[in-house]
């Protein structure tokens, strides 16, 4: 890069945002370090690109050094935030961002609507309604927005309902993805086939929600049936079969779900990332139904075959509550993980709530352990967990 452009702000900030969309965070941060007169747009698009390559916690620290700096935060990058607090889903730190956010700039319709997803990722619906009701000229994607929220808690019949209360404005592609999604979460099925048999143009997402409904539900064949249909004039669609096996993996049916993924490879064979994806739900299906060397040969062979890497998948929690200079202070946990300098009483912990839910009468579904579980013996090794569940109670 010419030394005219290492002191041009304008390409350092799409270069920024050109690595952050190439997964290169550190390259970006180097450039973003270099820039002696940041602006609003440096660290706009040094945010941005936290939350695409799922560093949400970082945002907050940058939040810290604009306020040092003095910098005033405009719509665009306030609405970067609360999007950093919807991939965090912590109550707390969402209060905090929006307590800082100026009236003005929260009456601001795509902020509203920023605040509806925010608040229903989180779980705080009244919250959410709250800003719905408050809007004065309520637009498609306000209701768009709420549908949404709905469906993201499991308030299926809700989504219908305002869905039905719609002004005259014809719904879009949006509100039919938004109100057959919460159909899908909610088990609406007769709902959903209705909604679906009344749009007039069914769209390429329309057509992947609807599957995912029915393969939620177990209904295979209508799910594949409507797939053959959708590609009768139309090419393949990647999501669409992942939907199906997702289901099969509820369903714990295995000779359907590796039908599925072998199809999935000969339909798209570049997608190598996604097919490692199916390669875990495939492996985890046989290890529900106990045939655990079967779940381990198959994901260590079509992992190498693939020559992909698994990303482990993680869960943060701030530190106890504790806020230090005003910035959350973030831990981010991964499965079997030890890198916390506390691990040792973190475990202990975890071991000490396990103990406490077995005596409450918990019991685990071992459907959903994809690991051989062991010869009795103590605690700790009999109440082997999935990943996930794993995961979370670390971060607890």
């Amino acid at each position: 890069m010419s030394n005219d452009c290492r002191n041009n702000n304008i390409v350092l900030n799409s270069a920024i945002d050109m690595l952050m969309k190439f997964r290169d965070v550190e390259s970006a941060e180097c450039i973003f370090d270099s820039i002696k007169k940041k602006n609003i747009i440096s660290y706009g698009a040094l945010m941005s690109g936290y939350n695409i390559n799922s560093k949400p916690w970082k945002c907050f620290k940058i939040l810290e050094e604009m306020k040092q700096q003095g910098v005033v935060l405009n719509e665009h990058v306030w609405n970067i935030l609360i999007g950093t607090c919807s991939k965090i889903d912590m109550i707390r730190q969402c209060q905090y961002i929006i307590d800082q956010i100026p009236l003005h700039i929260q009456n601001l319709k795509q902020i509203q609507i920023s605040l509806i997803h925010m608040w229903s990722k989180c779980g705080s619906i009244e919250m959410a309604q709250n800003i719905f009701k408050s809007v004065h000229d309520q637009d498609i994607m306000i209701y768009n927005a709420m549908i949404n929220g709905f469906g993201l808690n499991g308030m299926g019949f809700e989504a219908i309902e305002l869905y039905r209360q719609m002004p005259n404005e014809p719904h879009d592609e949006v509100t039919h993805i938004c109100v057959l999604n919460a159909c899908s979460h909610s088990g609406l099925l007769d709902q959903a086939r209705n909604i679906f048999n009344e749009i007039p143009f069914k769209t390429e997402k329309i057509v992947t929600v609807m599957t995912d409904c029915l393969s939620r539900l177990f209904l295979f064949d209508e799910a594949e049936k409507l797939i053959d249909e959708y590609e009768t004039t139309n090419s393949p669609n990647f999501i669409m079969y992942m939907c199906l096996l997702s289901g099969t993996r509820n369903n714990h049916n295995s000779k359907l779900s590796e039908k599925i993924y072998n199809r999935m490879k000969s339909l798209f064979p570049d997608e190598k990332e996604g097919l490692t994806s199916g390669t875990i739900l495939v492996s985890n299906i046989y290890s529900s139904i106990g045939e655990y060397q079967q779940a381990k040969e198959f994901r260590s062979s079509q992992i190498k075959e693939l020559g992909q890497k698994i990303k482990p998948g993680l869960s943060w929690t701030d530190g106890s509550g504790e806020i230090v200079k005003v910035c959350f202070v973030f831990y981010a946990f991964s499965a079997h993980d030890n890198s916390h300098p506390q691990s040792a009483e973190i475990h202990a912990e975890v071991n000490r709530m396990t103990s406490e839910v077995i005596k409450l009468g918990y019991k685990c579904d071992s459907s959903w352990v994809i690991r051989e579980l062991q010869a009795p013996g103590p605690i700790k090794r009999r109440r082997k967990r999935p990943e996930t569940a794993i995961k979370r109670r670390l971060t607890m």
